[in-house]
């Protein structure tokens, strides 16, 4: 098994906002799902992602992550396995266990009330160099 490899990379949206707990020894843990597109020749889809963060990357997911944000996240894919306290069957979820996230920007994002509020950014001005690149390329 030494060369096995378990490793899950997804970059997609929060469907909703991450919920945050405490373990009874105050390690956060954040829970959330990403919707992840996809697309073939002639389909295209979602597909609903669980993640789940630990300790100090939980708590930063569960301070920064919001609804609607786009996400980059690795980890691993792993199955919980737990008994249904009403009915006593067993029941199981598939999640990722990520150790890195990375916010990603871009079109759909939320603005947040602080850019919101700042007067917008002229574009800076650049000075022209070389030729014009309106002619065709030539290969």
């Amino acid at each position: 098994m030494s060369n096995d490899l378990n490793r899950c990379e997804f970059i997609g949206r929060l469907g909703k906002d991450p919920d945050v707990r405490y373990s009874p020894e105050g390690s956060a843990v954040c829970n959330f799902s990403l919707a992840v597109g996809w697309k073939t020749k002639d389909k295209e889809g979602v597909e609903w992602v669980r993640i789940v963060a630990f300790g100090k990357l939980g708590e930063i997911c569960g301070e920064y992550l919001t609804k609607g944000k786009q996400v980059y996240v690795s980890g691993r894919m792993t199955t919980r396995k737990w008994t249904d306290k009403d009915s006593g069957q067993d029941r199981y979820a598939t999640e990722v266990v990520a150790d890195q996230t990375q916010m990603l920007g871009g079109k759909g994002d939320e603005v947040d009330r602080e850019s919101a509020q700042r007067p917008a950014r002229q574009p800076a001005m650049t000075a022209r160099t070389g030729e014009d690149f309106d002619s065709e390329i030539p290969f």
